[in-house]
């Protein structure tokens, strides 16, 4: 509610009527004046009130009368009623209805009360009243009413005093407040005031409006009073005190610094009253010395006195934070005296209290800015700003120097610390700070023993002071013992900060002004102004030193991790700031703080002892008083949080980091981090000392270069506790950031950092260097990191860079190098990765300028660096192979770099990185390099460190065959393209064009430089390498042969193979026959190679199988080539030198690749059909030859459809043939040559040794002979037309010669058949079938070639032969096989017998097909047939085998039932006439052989041998006998004799018992028996004395059995019981079988065959049959039975001889 609502203005009469009331009953009794005048206002209001529309204006006006009554009240001196009247004055005054009259009465009306002491707190209300609510007291009045509050505050009564004290307080403000508001009333007028005359101040005030009158002249007379001069103004002052009077102006000062600055009278007053007074009263404390006695001095010297001086200092600091531009003069003074204050002289309290001044100035860096222009940049001024900055710094110094004088000495010590000599527990405990151990640790500073514990004195950036304040204390205070270090701490700090940040936001400014005028103007250079610049350098420039001074001081005893942090927080700023400002001295001088901070002290680091030494040389003095940069103290009492190496050449042991040096670790890198870009030249600085924190704390670079904690190598390793642990990963996290914020610098920080980071490097190099210490990886790791992130740009520092890193990657300490090459490998990897603008792929120069030092790096000789640079050429392949380009020769360049003293590891990766290349990357590079690959291959071949990755380089020299032969065709022309540019250089040069076997053209010369590659490979001293590249050399050849063009063949034939031919044939027959031991490690060599003899054979068994498979397979495109037939001759002399060879394995493989030319398709079948077909419609076969489809006189073009080479492909092993009839003359000469080859070599390798067989060395064997013979019927098939009976005879000597070779024992296993087995050897197959091929040939051939029948059958023949004679060989003794020992090097004869056996058949058949032929029958062959047959024959049992004579048997009468009639129907040409007496012997040698039969022969056995003798019989009886009369008489007497002599049984003596009825040829003898009876019965007897014969042998034979009968009945007789010999009962049973078979025989013929006689003695044997009966043997009864039974037959009734039926 407002106090002039009509609701508050009709309250307010209310209250006043009801005052006036309350008063007047008060005063009835006393005081009735008082009753009366309070009426009479109550009638006086109500009136007003009536009559007045604007009441509160009416009372206005009548207020002295309103009043009255009131002041009446307060005359009377009534408690009761003074305080009724008061409280009524009051409630009038706030509404303001004072007028300027009743204020004047009031005032006099308080006055009397003040000088009565009454109500004087009522009083001072009252007036306060007053004054603050309107402004109707002006002048004497006003003057009476302060001096009335001045008068209170000086009252006995203590609340009386401070009340007075707060009223005149702000009652000094009410005035000053009125000033400011006339001011803003009349701001706009513009006034003239008078000139003023003079210069006192009484005139002056003439000029100045009502209030600012009154404040100008309260603020004299403050000034007077405190100079203890009469007020001019103030009348009735009593008295005053200088510390009120000092508040007071220091209120008016700092609340109205406007008035003083607009108004000249106040200025005025300012300079000519308060500075004068300030220095005046400050005199009693410059002139002081603490400690200094009194005597010394004559006139004693007034004590400063703490509260005047407190004062005095609040005043000067608000005069320079306000006036200091109207003062500059007195300012310069007030600041000398303040400096002068922290005197080490000085009292603590006055020290005190001037740092919290300093403190305040540091605060305010535009007022330092002044100083600095004001005092500083003036010539002949004192260096107020500089001399601030020292004093702090020196004050600091001497907390820490001067002991405390003058009062306690420790007042806040912490427990267990006493006195100044807190440092004695202190050291106790390292770590704790020097505090008891159960306390927390205060944040104090320590150093040499002083201990200041640091308090919080204020926030950051204001300076709230504490003695400043204490405006209630006289004594002076006691000062805790680390304020005053601490507020100077802050300011310090404050003042740092504070000049920091208002330059760098004026840089900040000005560089955006720069950066938008240079937007504007691009052509135009910025020129900024000076005058700023030179500001901020002078300020830099006189500070720096003592802030350095004060910092690292502090910086060395701080124990608090926060004060520490903010240190490093202003040294940094500073460097950052000087860093900017381009101050290069102080610059270094603050980092150097930074990094001595942050290592171990004492630490040797020589960077930064040249800098400090630079320093501490510069003393600077401040007032006379030296100050010394202190050196760092070593004993500052740190929790040690690490232990490492010092890194250094001289062993040092250990050193410790401290927690702080951690911090200061934590600044350096935040300022590398933050502020790089300044750093400049100081980044040496920097690194180096980061290098060795990096060293002590064990930290290694790992991947990408940024550093991990790891173990220190060798020495007491290094012990880090779990703060730093936790810590390190955040500081090896920075460290890194460190260098990634590399991205951000300009060109020349990046070249700074490079510079500092290589000559860090060469220093680390240095040290490395002979000794084996783990050498610092700080600055290689450093490198890669920046280099990886500074990609971009990476042309600017690649030289410098990899340059160094290559000088490291020499170095012989193997740490250090490995890093090297880590780092260089790295960023080349990472370059490759990079995506470049643009692309690498068209910025071909800094492709190869990246893959540059990768090459570079083939010529370091250490071992780790080239497995290091393979691994990453390996990585390059896998992410970038694709895009090389244009790099590819340097790659494989460093593949192939390998040499054979380089290990095998390298040599493995090296090759991984090659195999990589030919899988994935052919397709991908430039044609020109594939030479290079078959080359890089090749080496690795070549190399012998590593046999599995020759062997398998072999294999990528196949794959890359393959490459060639898919994409040949893109190939070709990009290789064609080259080659032309290249001749086009050539020329320009008029150089011919040099490139390896020249004419072909370039895709040919690709695969010619692959074929001389593995040629080279296949006589590699290692077998296994050998024949891997001979398997692939011919195979390439084989499989893509088809690509090259003709004439390149010539090249291949004699440029490629026979070379390697003669080089191979040289090599085996010079190898080694020393026995090779086991072939390193536990390999075992199989005894096949045990030599390298053996070894080398396998590869001219290879090489030869692949030339000739060549020959063979690309036979009609050879002859083209004009010499094929000296090519052919050639391959056929190495073929026979081979096959002669003393290796079984060589001979005989040579023979098979004979064999293999050999089998060459003939021009026939097929091709020949189509060919017909095609000449037939008139088409000539020109075209159809795929390989020649050029035709022979055309150039050759190269096919260019793909399914026409896939064909050729394919059908590489069928090609048709050439056109044209003279191939047929061709093809002859070379059969011939080849059959004179094969001739040499069978002669040679047959003929058998003529000299004595103990040198006997070489004997061919079996396979060899084998495949020997086998190659006949294929080359006979082409000169079968030719082949003479000479040529024949050749033949037969080779067979024969082959058959007769023996067999070495220890072989004879696999060769032979066990001896029981009828099985030929391949051999003997193989001879057979070659006399197969030939008696086939002549079978279908003209006539003239069948005269060669006969000599065939000599030949086998003479094979059947050795079925009992077995041939020699030489004079070599063979053992038969069954006797020789398989472990004794013995020569075994074959088992002859099945080879005979089967000759034999082979002359059956043989004959069977030609024994009508003229040459066959004129020269006797079958009488030849059966001489041979009669050895066999007749020897019988005493054949080697018992097949042979049975064989001999049959094939006799195979040949016979074949011969025979041949034989009869030329009996009359006599041809035949020497073979009957040939066969009758032969005849009689088998029947009645002289050799006896094996005992163990089994009974079985026996009746088959006999079934085989009774079927000689049986030919006898139906192919000889029946043409008795076609055959000379002699024979076939000679046949009678035979059967007569086999139809009477001899028995053999030497049988046992048992056997004599077997043995016994019973059935033989029945049909020699039956036999002759048959010719004795025939009526075909041709001549009377061919059945005398018969006849005669008939009744020899009854006549015998007779006897035998007759004799054996008597000794049945006289043997009584005993049984009769065995003999003698087997011969009885013979006749009586002998008798029944007569019988059988009479009954079958015809009876007039029969003679009479023959009769009367078989009917003569009957009775004597009958007298055997009697006898006891039962074999004898059933043989007598038999012989009974038929005599049936004659019992018959007799005949009567009665005739015409008589009797």
């Amino acid at each position: 509610m407002s106090v002039s609502s009509p609701e508050a203005v009709k309250k307010l009469l209310e209250n006043m009527q009801t005052d006036l009331r309350s008063l007047s009953m008060e005063c009835k009794k006393k005081f009735p004046p008082v009753k009366e005048a309070a009426e009479s206002g109550i009638v006086k209001i109500k009136t007003i009130a009536a009559r007045n529309t604007g009441i509160l204006a009416a009372l206005k006006e009548n207020s002295s009368e309103v009043v009255q009554p009131f002041l009446m009240g307060c005359g009377t001196k009534e408690q009761k009623i003074t305080q009724l009247c008061l409280a009524a004055i009051q409630r009038l005054m706030s509404h303001e209805v004072v007028s300027e009259g009743a204020a004047g009465n009031i005032i006099n009306m308080l006055w009397q009360l003040m000088e009565n002491g009454l109500e004087e707190l009522k009083l001072l209300q009252t007036v306060l009243v007053l004054l603050t609510t309107n402004t109707v007291v002006h002048d004497e009045v006003l003057s009476k009413a302060i001096v009335l509050c001045f008068r209170l505050h000086f009252t006995k009564d203590p609340i009386t005093n401070n009340t007075a004290a707060a009223t005149v307080r702000q009652v000094v403000t009410v005035v000053f407040e009125r000033m400011v508001a006339e001011d803003e009333r009349f701001k706009g007028i513009v006034e003239h005031p008078p000139p003023v005359q003079g210069n006192t101040n009484r005139r002056s005030v003439s000029t100045l409006r009502p209030s600012a009158k009154d404040a100008y002249m309260l603020f004299q007379d403050l000034c007077q009073l405190v100079n203890a001069d009469a007020p001019y103004w103030l009348v009735g002052m009593t008295e005053m005190t200088r510390t009120f009077g000092l508040e007071l102006l220091e209120s008016v000062l700092n609340d109205f610094p406007g008035v003083f600055l607009q108004h000249q009278e106040f200025s005025f007053l300012l300079k000519e009253r308060v500075c004068p007074l300030v220095i005046k009263l400050f005199s009693p404390n410059i002139k002081f010395r603490q400690g200094s006695s009194s005597a010394a001095s004559p006139a004693p010297v007034e004590k400063p006195y703490f509260p005047i001086c407190m004062r005095l200092l609040r005043v000067v600091s608000v005069l320079i934070k306000h006036f200091y531009t109207l003062l500059v003069t007195e300012c310069e003074i007030f600041l000398s005296l303040l400096v002068k204050f922290l005197d080490g002289e000085k009292p603590q309290w006055l020290r005190a209290v001037a740092v919290e001044s300093v403190h305040r100035l540091c605060v305010q860096p535009h007022l330092l800015r002044s100083f600095c222009q004001s005092y500083d940049m003036k010539q002949h001024s004192t260096k107020v700003f500089r001399d601030i900055v020292n004093a702090l710094g020196s004050f600091i110094q001497s907390l820490f120097i001067v002991p405390n004088a003058g009062n306690t000495p420790v007042v806040n010590a912490p427990a267990g610390a006493s006195g100044s000599g807190a440092q004695g527990t202190a050291q106790g405990g390292t770590g704790t700070g020097g505090v008891g151990g159960n306390l927390t640790t205060q944040a104090a500073f320590e150093y040499r023993g002083t201990w200041i514990p640091l308090m919080t004195v204020s926030v950051q950036g204001s300076a709230k002071a504490t003695y400043l304040e204490m405006l209630d204390k006289v004594e002076p205070p006691s000062i805790p013992e680390g304020y005053a270090m601490s507020v100077a701490f802050s300011a310090l700090l404050d003042l740092v900060r504070g000049i920091t940040s208002m330059i760098e936001r004026e840089l900040a400014v000005e560089e955006g002004v720069a950066a938008e005028f240079r937007e504007a103007n691009p052509d135009q250079k910025w020129q900024p102004q000076p005058g700023a610049h030179l500001v901020w350098e002078e300020m830099v420039s006189a500070c720096w030193c003592g802030l350095l001074a004060a910092l690292s001081l502090l910086l060395d005893a701080s124990t608090d991790e926060t004060a520490t942090e903010n240190i490093l927080k202003a040294e940094l700023t500073m460097a950052s700031l000087c860093g900017r400002l381009g101050l290069v001295t102080p610059r270094d001088a603050f980092i150097t703080a930074i990094c001595k901070a942050s290592l171990p002290p004492h630490y040797a680091l020589t960077h930064l002892s040249c800098n400090a030494a630079n320093l501490s040389s510069k003393a600077y003095s401040i007032q006379g008083q030296t100050v010394q940069i202190i050196s760092p103290s070593s004993e500052s009492h740190q929790q040690v949080v690490a232990v490492g190496q010092p890194l250094n050449a001289q062993p040092q042991g250990t050193v410790m980091l401290t927690a702080k040096n951690i911090q200061c670790m934590r600044t350096l890198l935040n300022l590398a981090h933050c502020h790089g870009a300044v750093l400049g030249t100081s980044w040496q600085l920097v690194l180096a000392t980061l290098q060795h924190l990096v060293w002590i704390l064990g930290l290694k670079p790992g991947v990408g270069g940024a550093l991990k904690p790891g173990r220190a190598v060798e020495g007491p390793s290094t012990v880090l506790t779990t703060a730093v642990m936790t810590d390190l990963p955040v500081i090896s996290n920075i460290l890194s950031r460190l260098f990634e914020s590399s991205q951000y610098l300009d060109d020349v920080s990046l070249h700074h950092l490079i510079n500092a980071l290589c000559s860090l490097s060469l220093e680390a190099m240095e040290m490395a260097y002979g000794n084996n210490k783990e050498p610092s990886l700080f600055a290689v790791a450093k490198l890669l990191e920046t280099g990886l992130v500074n990609m971009d740009r990476i042309e600017i520092l690649w030289r410098p860079l990899t340059g160094h890193l290559l000088e490291v990657c020499q170095h012989p300490n193997s740490r250090m190098r490995e890093w090297g090459a880590e780092a260089l490998t790295a960023l080349i990897k990472a370059g490759l990765a990079y995506k470049h603008d643009p692309p690498l792929a068209q910025n071909q120069r800094l492709q190869l300028l990246l893959l540059n030092p990768l090459k570079e790096l083939s010529n370091v000789l250490h071992a780790d660096i080239r497995q290091k640079q393979l691994e990453s050429v390996l990585q390059i392949l896998q992410s970038q192979g694709d895009s090389l380009g244009p790099g590819w020769p340097l790659v494989l360049g460093v593949i192939g770099a390998i040499r054979n003293d380089q290990g095998e590891s390298l040599i493995r990766t090296a090759f991984q990185c090659l195999q990589l290349v030919v899988t994935d990357f052919l397709p991908t590079m430039p044609c020109t390099c594939l030479q290079i690959v078959v080359d890089v291959a090749g080496s690795f071949g070549l190399q012998n460190q590593e046999l599995n990755i020759s062997l398998t380089s072999i294999g990528l020299l196949w794959n890359i065959s393959d490459y060639f032969f898919q994409r040949g065709e893109v190939i070709t022309q990009e290789l064609e393209k080259e080659e032309e540019a290249l001749q086009k250089q050539a020329q320009e040069k008029g150089e011919t064009l040099n490139r390896p076997f020249h004419p072909a053209p370039p895709f040919d010369c690709l695969w010619l430089c692959l074929y001389a590659k593995l040629g080279e490979l296949c006589v590699d001293p290692r077998p296994a390498v050998r024949k891997s590249a001979g398997q692939t050399l011919f195979s390439t050849i084989a499989a893509h042969g088809t690509l090259l063009q003709q004439p390149t063949w010539h090249i291949v034939v004699w440029k490629v193979l026979f070379p390697l031919l003669d080089c191979v044939r040289t090599s085996s027959t010079t190898a080694d026959k020393e026995k090779i031991e086991s072939g390193g490690g536990n390999i075992l060599i199989h005894h096949s190679r045990d030599t390298a003899e053996k070894q080398w054979a396998e590869t001219w068994v290879l090489t030869l199988a692949g030339v000739a498979r060549i020959f063979n397979t690309r036979r009609y495109l050879l002859q083209q080539l004009g010499d094929f037939f000296e090519a052919w001759e050639v391959l056929l002399n190495h073929i026979q030198s081979a096959a002669l060879s003393k290796n079984n394995e060589v001979s005989l493989a040579a023979l098979k690749s004979f064999q293999e030319i050999l089998q060459i398709v003939t021009p026939g079948r097929d091709s020949d059909k189509v060919c017909d077909a095609l000449a037939a419609m008139g088409v000539p076969p020109v075209l159809i030859d795929p390989l020649s489809a050029s035709g022979p006189g055309r150039p050759l073009v190269r096919s260019d459809s793909l399914v026409e080479r896939l064909t050729r492909y394919n059908g590489a092993e069928l090609q048709a043939p050439p056109p044209g009839e003279e191939s047929a003359l061709e093809d002859s000469a070379l059969w011939w040559s080849a059959w004179n080859t094969w001739y040499r070599t069978g002669t040679d390798s047959t003929r058998p040794p003529s000299g004595p067989t103990e040198k006997l060395s070489f004997i061919p064997s079996q396979p060899f002979l084998t495949a020997l013979i086998q190659i006949f019927p294929a080359l006979y098939q082409h000169i079968k037309a030719n082949f003479s009976m000479e040529d024949l005879k050749k033949l037969g000597v080779i067979l024969h010669g082959a058959v007769s070779v023996p067999i070495s024992s220890d072989a004879s296993p696999f060769i032979l058949p066990s001896y029981t087995e009828a099985v030929l050897t391949s051999l003997q197959e193989a001879v057979l079938t070659a006399l197969d091929i030939l008696q086939k040939a002549i079978c279908v051939g003209p006539e003239n070639l069948q005269v060669m029948y006969p000599a065939i059958f000599e030949q086998l023949l003479l094979f059947v032969e050795f079925s009992c004679k077995p041939p020699q060989y030489g004079r070599m003794e063979t053992k038969h096989v069954a006797s020789a020992k398989y472990n004794q090097a013995e020569w075994v004869a074959l088992n002859y017998v099945p080879f005979a056996e089967r000759s034999l058949e082979v002359v059956v058949d043989l004959y069977h097909k030609t024994a009508c032929h003229k040459a066959v029958i004129s020269e006797k062959v079958l009488q030849n047939i059966i001489k041979t047959l009669k050895m066999p024959l007749g020897l019988k049992y005493s054949c080697p085998s018992e097949s042979t004579w049975k064989l001999a048997v049959s094939s006799l009468l195979k040949v016979l039932s074949i011969g025979l009639p041949v034989a009869r129907q030329h009996a009359s040409s006599g041809k035949f006439n020497t073979m009957w007496p040939e066969l009758a012997n032969a005849f009689e040698d088998f029947l009645f052989t002289k050799s006896t039969s094996p005992d163990n022969l089994s009974i079985q056995e026996f009746q088959k041998n006999e079934a085989v003798d009774v079927e000689v019989v049986q030919l006898i009886s139906t192919e000889i006998l029946p043409f008795a009369n076609f055959i000379p008489k002699d024979f076939v007497g000679q046949i009678m004799t035979m059967l007569n002599k086999g139809s009477i049984h001899s028995q053999s003596p030497s049988f046992t018992e048992a056997e004599i009825d077997v043995r016994m040829r019973e059935e033989f003898s029945k049909v020699c028996f039956e036999t002759l009876l048959q010719f004795s019965f025939s009526n075909k007897v041709s001549t009377p004395q061919e059945g005398y014969i018969s006849r005669m042998a008939l009744s020899v034979l009854l006549k015998r059995s007779q006897d035998v009968l007759r004799r054996y009945v008597e000794n049945e007789r006289l043997s009584g019981r005993c049984p009769l010999p065995r003999q003698q009962v087997t011969e009885i049973i013979f006749v009586l079988k002998a008798i029944s078979t007569l019988m059988d025989s009479l009954k079958k013929t015809q009876p007039e065959n029969v003679d009479g006689n023959t009769w009367a003695q078989v009917i003569a044997l009957y009775p004597t049959l009958v007298e055997c009966i009697t006898c006891s043997s039962s074999e004898v009864s059933s043989a007598l039975k038999e012989a009974l039974g038929p005599f049936q037959d004659f019992m018959q009734p007799p005949v009567s001889r009665v005739q015409n039926g008589e009797s």
